[in-house]
């Protein structure tokens, strides 16, 4: 009793590091971004998309180097690109004033091309296990993902900053940026940054240990309590933005933290340790709940161009229903994937 009290504890703390970071984080991207004069479509999607996500960044960096578990560091990016698509929109847009609004340059830009990040990841894993299959595990849809696949995604991921920064030569900025010290908000930004990654690993450190408490296998609590306590981040932010007013952001702040999630951190553990093997019977199914949610959402947000409370709650929802399914499945309650493993195993290595 007296550990699950502790560990309570270290989770609320961490929460509250992470709120504060996030504010700091927030007003900085702010304030680079009218300086810099982009748009707001581009400091959601781009600075204050990449600065929250770099949680998610430092878990796959860390479960690949220091844990040598990729496959868990993809499990936490997976499970937190769910949790942006249903639970921050869901949140955000039951706590704004108004409706959240979005617009077509949204729509048909930053969710479409979110949809092709997906698919391409996807690809990269299927190419690891057609080109370099591992064998010998037992498992015969595991391949290992090289330096030389990795860097699919991330070409693509240069892609998008392209076109972003298309959308800037094209904006006029409406804010005077005279007052503003940018070497100052670069320091504030940094100092965020550094806040966040600090709360961040006391939840995750606080999700381990009730793993071990409770007896919960890591993909569980990679795909979903790892997975939340790395997104809260964008969730703060995102939610700040819907109460004033600025939809936009909101949403493209959870569109561009998933690219960059998708595109970059999966790949960084990659890239730094030089190869990493992938269960694609594990990650396939995943990949298409990460679909299905992007068009959920996409749907949603499409009709008038806003997101209504009741199609808010309908995202929390799913994304309730999405916990309680892996839960079943990680205690054999069902087999729809049948590569999970199940209470108290962990998959063969």
């Amino acid at each position: 009793m007296g550990e699950i009290v502790l560990w309570a504890a270290v989770a609320l703390a961490g929460t509250a590091v992470v709120w504060r970071g996030s504010g700091v984080l927030e007003t900085a991207s702010e304030r680079l971004a009218a300086y810099y004069r982009l748009p707001d479509i581009v400091q959601g999607a781009i600075v204050v998309a990449v600065g929250s996500s770099f949680p998610e960044l430092s878990t796959t960096v860390i479960s690949s180097l220091v844990h040598g578990e990729f496959e868990l560091g993809v499990a936490a990016i997976v499970g937190s690109a769910l949790f942006n698509i249903l639970v921050i929109p869901g949140l955000a847009g039951l706590s704004g004033r108004e409706q959240l609004q979005a617009n077509r340059d949204l729509v048909y830009k930053e969710a479409q091309f979110y949809m092709i990040a997906v698919a391409v990841l996807t690809l990269t894993f299927a190419f690891a296990v057609i080109y370099n299959p591992v064998p010998g595990d037992g498992r015969a849809l595991s391949g290992e993902i090289t330096r030389g696949l990795a860097v699919i995604p991330v070409v693509l991921y240069g892609l998008y900053i392209f076109v972003q920064y298309q959308d800037t030569l094209e904006h006029t900025a409406e804010v005077d940026p005279r007052d503003i010290r940018p070497r100052r908000e670069w320091l504030r930004l940094a100092a965020s940054l550094l806040l966040i990654v600090v709360g961040v690993e006391a939840l995750v450190r606080a999700a381990i240990n009730f793993g071990d408490i409770f007896n919960t296998p890591s993909f569980l609590w990679g795909i979903t309590v790892v997975a939340a306590g790395t997104s809260v981040p964008d969730a703060f932010v995102s939610v700040r933005a819907a109460r004033a007013g600025r939809g936009i952001t909101s949403i493209a702040n959870v569109l561009g933290s998933n690219v960059f999630d998708l595109l970059v951190c999966i790949p960084a553990g990659v890239l730094i340790a030089g190869a990493a093997a992938i269960d694609f019977a594990v990650a396939a199914p995943m990949m298409a709940v990460l679909t299905a949610a992007t068009i959920m959402l996409f749907l949603l947000i499409r009709t008038k161009m806003v997101l209504s409370r009741v199609e808010s709650v309908a995202l929390l929802v799913v994304y309730g229903v999405f916990v309680i399914w892996i839960g079943a499945e990680t205690f054999g309650l069902v087999d729809v994937v049948p590569a999970l493993p199940p209470s108290g195993a962990s998959p063969a290595h």
